[in-house]
């Protein structure tokens, strides 16, 4: 599959990109006006990171909105050995 995230399966929309000409009224026009309309993707903000699952520490593609919300486990970070006797 394509650009998605792997948590919440969010994946590229399609959307409008509305061009206008023409002063605001409250800035005393006579109104904006649609001059053109263009087909446009709005796409997830994905990031590579380091995942939990199962125990086992995997890369996933992951939107922002799921790493901010805690929906997934990041890895504890731990130093590879220990040459310190004690």
């Amino acid at each position: 599959m394509g650009m998605h995230c792997r948590v919440c399966l969010k994946k590229p929309a399609m959307g409008n990109q509305k061009t206008y000409r023409g002063k605001a009224k409250y800035l005393g026009g006579v109104g904006k006006k649609i001059t053109g309309i263009n087909k446009r993707v709005y796409k997830p903000n994905l990031q590579c990171i380091r995942v939990d699952e199962n125990g086992a520490t995997v890369r996933k593609w992951v939107c922002v909105q799921c790493i901010r919300s805690g929906r997934i486990a990041r890895p504890i970070i731990r130093k590879p050995f220990s040459t310190v006797v004690v």
